[in-house]
């Protein structure tokens, strides 16, 4: 098994999970139908933008 030579420092392990989210950057609930959506584009579920239907969803 591999065992580290040395300890890794505070620094260098929170420069590490500088990445680590809770959430993923970009994205937000789509106001009509809850479902994640990309900010300013339309929600790919339910065809609406800004509280108006601009696609037709099958």
């Amino acid at each position: 098994m591999a065992v580290p030579k040395r300890k890794t420092s505070k620094a260098s392990k929170r420069k590490r999970r500088t990445h680590f989210k809770l959430e993923v950057p970009g994205m937000n609930n789509c106001p009509e139908c809850g479902e994640l959506k990309l900010s300013h584009r339309v929600c790919s579920s339910c065809g609406y933008y800004d509280g108006k239907q601009v696609v037709e969803v099958k």
